[in-house]
């Protein structure tokens, strides 16, 4: 179903300040890319709300009926320290580190990444390239950038030449900045710095004997800039223009401001039309960090070891949670949200399982259709995602009138009506029903296992109708017997 061309999507823009209609480039396809990890340690929280922020706008896309191709790149190589031209490579100096290969430092952590983010209902992204898979075309993209002359050769490196840009484009022109102001505020050069401005950025890095992840080039051994290898990869699998560009708001500047500067040098082109920032996370109303303790891994908040929570919450929880403010909102981590996200949850799963058993009239009480598309209208306006919850909580509070017999609703309406939270819980937001908990858990295996007492007790006794009739009840409630030789194993379809 095509149901974009009855929705009207806006979108917040960085690159205007202000929200655009979404009008792709090519009708009915959305060319995304996003800013991945560097994989050098545990994917830590905040990554994860970036990720899943953009996860539920692929998903709406895709509800829309858009054909999506999302890129979502792995950082590993070229990503020094300090986020600029100096210090070493994070995922080399982890190697270091721990004595192993940094290819194994890339394996490990890239793993850890997509462990975490299945466990939070990601879908993956359409292609998930690597810095390393694409030194070849970040090499070709500096040649280009060279025969323009805005970028230099010193010393086997390669700078971008911000000055020499600035006088025909607007370098700043994403984060407002202005070029005049940030030499103002620069330290000078010293005798020994390759630059001939302090605003100049990385092309390529020649490596020193000691740096272990190194490539050959036109201009010596060495290692691409970290703001170059998403230029390469965006260009080469969306086009020299695409739609929409997403990463943390903290990525603006200079990362993505020197995107845009290198893919306007190297095609003549504007990259993209719509720049998406997503919000940080805070826990206990500060930065999360790790010097200061501040700081928790999503796996300590699925097990509870922690000593900042007070009980482990599951990875829906925290998703509903994450949900629940806008993904260009500050959000703050704590005990007591996550405890309030917890109850409205279970609330919401609650309705999701009653809906289906409502009793239906002649009549409707509740305007299902209006309510339908309020939700819609909530997620054209820049997928704001905490009015479509409002919304969603509006029908647990009719679903549950009805329930008790104080409001009516046609089986027409019914079906709709759970169609559409099925379509919204499930579908856009990305939320699964994980709310049976512990108690429920072993209550389940209790009643499964007397259930299988019982069926073999049957077989012994040749009593095969007694037998068949528990294993086909159990299909038909989802649950799945499966007879090996260790016995009698189920498992939840």
């Amino acid at each position: 179903m095509q149901l974009y061309k009855d929705q009207a999507l806006r979108i917040h823009n960085s690159l205007t300040g202000k929200k655009d209609l979404f009008e792709p480039i090519n009708e009915g396809h959305v060319g995304m890319y996003v800013c991945g990890p560097t994989v050098y340690s545990n994917v830590h929280l905040g990554n994860c709300r970036t990720f899943m922020s953009f996860d539920m706008i692929f998903r709406y896309f895709k509800h829309l009926g858009y054909k999506v191709r999302y890129v979502r790149n792995i950082t590993d190589a070229g990503h020094l320290e300090n986020d600029a031209d100096e210090g070493e490579d994070k995922i080399a100096k982890k190697a270091k580190l721990e004595q192993i290969e940094p290819m194994e430092v890339v394996q490990r952590y890239t793993v850890d990444f997509h462990n975490t983010l299945q466990q939070f209902n990601l879908l993956p992204p359409s292609i998930e390239p690597t810095a390393t898979g694409h030194i070849i075309e970040q090499i070709e993209i500096i040649k280009e950038i060279l025969e323009k002359g805005l970028a230099y050769e010193v010393n086997g490196s390669v700078y971008f030449d911000v000055v020499k840009f600035n006088e025909n484009h607007d370098y700043g022109k994403l984060s407002g900045r202005k070029l005049e102001d940030m030499i103002t505020h620069t330290r000078e050069l010293t005798a020994q710095d390759d630059k001939r401005n302090p605003q100049d950025f990385a092309l390529w890095k020649k490596a020193e004997p000691q740096h272990i992840m190194r490539w050959p080039s036109p201009w010596g051994d060495g290692f691409p800039g970290w703001h170059l290898e998403c230029t390469a990869m965006s260009t080469k699998y969306l086009g020299e223009t695409f739609d929409i560009h997403g990463g943390g708001m903290d990525l603006k500047f200079p990362h993505h401001e020197c995107e845009i500067a290198q893919a306007e040098a190297s095609t003549g082109k504007s990259p993209v039309n719509y720049w998406m920032h997503a919000n940080m996370l805070t826990l206990n109303g500060r930065k999360m960090s790790k010097s200061t303790d501040n700081n928790i891994y999503p796996a300590e908040i699925f097990s509870g070891d922690n000593n900042i929570l007070s009980k482990p919450y599951t990875p829906s929880v925290v998703r509903f949670f994450m949900m629940q403010a806008h993904y260009t909102s500050i959000l703050d981590l704590s005990d007591e949200a996550l405890q309030a996200s917890e109850k409205g949850y279970n609330r919401l799963m609650d309705a999701l399982e009653n809906v289906n058993n409502l009793k239906t009239g002649d009549t409707s009480d509740f305007d299902v259709t209006a309510w339908k598309q309020m939700c819609y209208d909530a997620m054209n306006d820049d997928f704001n995602t905490p009015i479509l919850i409002a919304q969603l909580f509006e029908a647990v509070k009719h679903i549950n009138l009805i329930k008790e017999d104080q409001e009516t609703i046609s089986k027409e309406d019914k079906t709709l009506l759970a169609n559409t939270l099925n379509a919204f819980v499930y579908d856009v937001l990305g939320i699964e029903n994980q709310s049976m908990t512990k108690d429920d858990s072993n209550a389940l295996s209790g009643v499964m296992e007397l259930l299988i007492d019982i069926r073999n007790e049957a077989r012994a006794n040749k009593d095969f109708a007694t037998s068949d009739k528990i294993r086909d009840e159990l299909v038909a409630l989802g649950i799945q017997l499966k007879d090996g030789k260790d016995g009698t194993t189920f498992s939840l379809n």
